[in-house]
């Protein structure tokens, strides 16, 4: 009777957490728990003796202090920015869109002729810092006579947050033109990774800002609209994904208050501007642990037992809250392929052979985007196809390489337009 009455105001709270969005970090429902529990002790003690009557207020106080710990927070509520890295300048520029990003420069390197359009790298995420691994990378093409440029999107790493209504796939896109605007060098090849990649689709669908992209390089995009997120089918070979050993590092979803606040938005039952958790304070409490299998998901099956760390706990960065928001406005948009099939920005598709996006949402770049000019499938890596491991970044940077200068692809183009049936049917 105990444990079955303080499990039903748990679950009272819950569900009046739901019904308030969270309002007032959870104190809301928390008072109103309270309030009805309270009521219904006194009704039962009402014809019990003196020292009875004390009895059914136990599983409510019980209740309320397991229920406390959802609206306290754990962390500070104020934005806590990683710090500077020890190996680049972290610069901010604030571009025409309003947005304050952090910026990283990564100037040619090496002896050879510099390559006269200026390179961007557009991370994965979306609203994520960029990972180590990546600055790593980029250093490497840097060292090809590229002159690389990076930016954390709005509310992720080192930029400042948007008011959360403003984060969108489109203002994701408008950034992106703002900053080639902001470096002053005309034209810019873009490499777009992952959510990264689907803002690259989008921006070469707008005649506006494709106007500004010299060549476009998209690398395991995500769905790049409505009707592409809800396609289904398989994804790549064998991901390290149930395979590799269990992530270890603390796990904010240890924690009560963001077990239930990131749980409930996961399921749509909180809004992303939820009053339980706001977005720095969610940003602050997110670590790469939480992330769990999904890093995992990124490497081939055979890599399970070496995957590399891919970021520092200082560097990494994620804000929840505003990542479910960008991707549902990808998941509310109209049909992309109308405008991509007037594109005509020269570009490249990259996909992996072990890769955790669905097949689908790729090739429906392919079959849409006329100029396309090559598909590379990269044997022998997942979804993080430069990762460190054996010769995957200098294979990743052959083929970012050829294509950027015009010379014969590295791999076979495949899987060819005319040929996605094809590759699809064989499960590839």
């Amino acid at each position: 009777m105990f444990l079955g009455a303080v499990a039903a105001l748990a679950v009272a709270f819950l569900a009046l957490i739901v019904l308030t969005d969270g309002a007032g970090s959870g104190l809301v429902a928390w008072a109103a728990t309270l309030g009805v529990g309270a009521a219904f002790a006194l009704w039962r003690s009402r014809r019990r003796a003196w020292r009875g009557r004390m009895a059914p207020f136990l599983p409510v106080a019980v209740a309320a202090a397991l229920t406390a710990t959802v609206c306290v927070p754990a962390v500070p509520t104020a934005r806590r920015l990683p710090p500077d890295l020890p190996f680049v300048a972290t610069r901010h520029w604030t571009l025409a869109t309003g947005s304050r990003v952090a910026v990283y420069h990564y100037p040619p390197a090496n002896g050879g002729p510099r390559q006269p359009v200026p390179l961007v790298y557009l991370h994965g995420g979306p609203v994520r810092g960029i990972a180590e691994i990546d600055h790593r990378f980029l250093r490497l093409l840097a060292g090809r006579g590229y002159d690389v440029y990076a930016y954390e999107q709005a509310g992720g790493g080192r930029s400042d947050l948007l008011p959360l209504a403003d984060y969108s796939i489109a203002r994701s896109v408008r950034d992106l033109a703002a900053f080639v605007d902001r470096l002053g060098r005309g034209k810019a090849d873009v490499l777009g990774f992952s959510a990264g990649g689907t803002v690259l689709t989008r921006a070469v669908a707008d005649p506006a800002v494709a106007a500004r992209l010299h060549r476009a390089i998209i690398a395991e995009p995500g769905p790049m609209d409505g009707p592409t997120a809800r396609l289904a089918g398989h994804k790549g070979r064998e991901s390290a994904r149930d395979l590799a050993p269990a992530v270890t590092g603390p796990r904010s979803t240890y924690l009560p208050r963001y077990a239930v606040a990131f749980g409930l938005m996961r399921l749509g039952l909180l809004s992303p501007g939820t009053g339980l958790v706001g977005q720095a304070e969610g940003d602050n409490a997110f670590t790469a642990a939480d992330l769990g299998s999904d890093t995992a998901s990124a490497y081939c099956a055979r890599d399970a037992h070496r995957i590399p760390v891919e970021n520092t706990a200082d560097n990494f960065s994620f804000s929840p809250a505003a990542s479910l928001r960008i991707q549902r406005t990808i998941e509310e948009s109209p049909s992309l392929a109308p405008l991509l099939r007037r594109s005509r920005t020269p570009a490249m598709l990259m996909i992996a052979e072990c890769s955790s996006q669905i097949r689908r949402w790729e090739t429906a770049v392919l079959a849409e985007d006329p100029a396309i000019e090559r598909t590379q499938y990269l044997p022998g890596v997942g979804h993080r196809m430069w990762n460190g491991l054996d010769d995957n970044d200098e294979r990743a940077a052959a083929v970012i390489t050829a294509f950027l200068r015009g010379r014969p692809a590295p791999l076979p183009d495949y899987p060819t337009r005319e040929g996605i049936p094809a590759f699809l049917r064989a499960g590839k």
